[in-house]
């Protein structure tokens, strides 16, 4: 995929999808971080606080609000570790579609759960990315649903971009922003929305050193796999995708400035920290971004004004209770 800007997500389509999506996601709001040590004005943009628990929400339905009648009739499916399966089952709620969701078997049983509540039909695979999208197939064409892709989709794209709208709106002269990255739909987004409306700001994306595959693909400038058995060693289980999206690619390669890893050890750090400083409730994945500011300040540019996305806050009570109570020695 050629990545010149003419093959990307518009301004214009992003400000649609914001207008589309209000009345389903919210505008969630940028929280003050006075993290000890670090220089400048940090900011949490607190995708924990959706109606869903992360920012999965605002791309499921600008992909669901779009569809036609007889789309909506079909029902619509998807494959997902989690978050994402409870934004298609709230945003196919909102429309009266049927929801046939596709979960690895090493989902948190806490996602899972919520998933069945918003009255979606779970179908349990292995903890393969390809399983699930075999699956996934599979049920289409015996059944006719509608696909609502997980990241790689222009639709997705532009409403997980909503949520860098919202950043460049509320701190128009922000220096930095930092997004988790996996499959690359938020990262993707963001990073387009942000360098639309403020070319000098710095976009970076932040995973999991166990489940670095797009820092590597940025870092070799080509889509690289990693098997699931090495990204599911990362307790950021919303990062587990074992390779970029080719559509997503495109706009990071456009818009991001680099990719940051982080250990596991600082990621548990970074929710301790940000349940200590922002009162904020963050899972591992939507922790990544603080651990970047806190432990990888060298590998980032100088800010003014930084915003670090927490995408999500669906982590399983008991995890988040052995975090809290861990020291950061």
């Amino acid at each position: 995929m050629s990545t010149t800007t003419e093959t990307l997500v518009s301004i214009e389509a992003i400000r649609a999808a914001a207008e589309r999506i209000a009345g389903v996601a919210v505008k969630t709001p940028l929280v003050r971080a006075p993290f000890p040590g670090l220089a400048g004005e940090i900011w949490l943009k607190a995708e924990s606080l959706q109606p869903i628990g992360s920012f999965k929400l605002r791309g499921a339905a600008n992909k669901i609000l779009q569809l036609t009648p007889e789309e909506i009739a079909r029902g619509v499916i998807t494959y997902s570790s989690g978050n994402h399966a409870q934004g298609v089952a709230y945003a196919a709620r909102e429309v009266g579609a049927k929801a046939v969701i596709v979960m690895p078997s090493n989902a948190p049983a806490i996602k899972r759960a919520a998933t069945l509540a918003l009255g979606a039909e779970v179908v349990d695979v292995g903890v393969a990315s390809s399983e699930r999208l075999a699956m996934a197939e599979k049920l289409v064409r015996e059944h006719g649903y509608v696909v609502v892709p997980p990241y790689d989709d222009e639709q997705i794209i532009a409403g997980q971009a909503t949520c860098g709208l919202e950043i460049v709106e509320a701190i128009p002269n922000v220096d930095l922003v930092l997004s988790p990255v996996s499959g690359g739909g938020l990262l993707s987004g963001i990073a387009t929305a942000v360098k639309l409306l403020n070319p000098k700001a710095k976009v970076f994306g932040v995973e999991p050193e166990l489940a670095g595959d797009t820092a590597e693909s940025f870092r070799t400038g080509k889509i690289v796999t990693w098997d699931a058995e090495l990204t599911s060693r990362t307790i950021a289980d919303g990062l587990r995708t074992q390779s970029v999206g080719v559509r997503n690619f495109a706009h990071i390669q456009a818009y991001v400035d680099g990719i940051i890893t982080v250990t596991e050890a600082e990621i548990r750090a970074a929710m301790r920290a940000i349940v200590a400083t922002a009162r904020l409730v963050p899972e591992p994945s939507g922790a990544v971004t603080t651990a970047a500011l806190l432990f990888h300040a060298a590998e980032l540019p100088p800010y003014r004004k930084a915003v670090a996305v927490v995408s999500g806050g669906n982590v399983d009570p008991k995890l988040l209770a052995e975090v809290l109570t861990e020291s950061n020695s």
